[in-house]
């Protein structure tokens, strides 16, 4: 009875009350709005059982939550280990110590490397256009550092060099050998 009192009747309980009923409301209401009877496409979901709609739903990346009211994101969040592209390009770049590895932003950057001479080294950055397993879906650059016993040094961008076609020859075959991996049906051990 107190606390009623001293929430109903004290102005600066009061207002925080209402607030927070208003908040409430708002959150309540409008998560409403992906309780629809259809699906993205327009096709209706009447019939289905709670948990085809709710599988559908999920698969279409529509639910209730803080993110219909802040506004939708179209983010997609794979683990890496899932990607057969990335996977291939690391497996490809192993043998040369890597600087920057950031499979958010899409980007592998190799630190400089040189095979049997002090003289010229490479760095290769590959670039993730798409997780889809096509030529174009990666950009690779490479840049040649040749520097002269006085360590004046100068790099240059390699353009349609044999070393990026190669590299995105291997890339591509390797992704495809690990998909298909991927989806061969694993067997169980008994």
């Amino acid at each position: 009875m107190l606390i009623k009192r001293m929430i109903f009747k004290n102005p600066k309980y009061s207002n925080i009350l209402r607030i927070f009923l208003c908040s409430l409301l708002l959150f309540i209401f409008s998560s409403c709005k992906y309780l629809k009877d259809e699906n993205k496409d327009g096709r209706s979901l009447a019939g289905l059982t709670a948990e085809e709609k709710r599988r559908i739903n999920i698969d279409e990346g529509r639910g209730a939550g803080l993110a219909g009211i802040v506004g939708k994101r179209k983010t997609t969040y794979e683990f890496s280990s899932s990607n057969p592209m990335w996977r291939a390009s690391l497996e490809t770049l192993d043998f040369i110590p890597l600087n920057t590895v950031d499979y958010s932003g899409g980007m592998i950057i190799t630190d400089w490397y040189s095979e049997n001479t002090d003289t010229e080294s490479l760095k290769i950055t590959v670039r993730f256009l798409s997780n889809e397993i096509r030529s174009d879906s990666l950009k690779i650059i490479v840049h040649s550092k040749n520097c002269n016993p006085t360590n004046n040094c100068k790099i240059t961008l390699l353009n349609n060099s044999k070393i990026q076609q190669e590299l995105n020859s291997v890339i591509l075959s390797r992704a495809s050998l690990l998909e298909k991996e991927d989806k061969k049906p694993k067997k169980k051990k008994n």
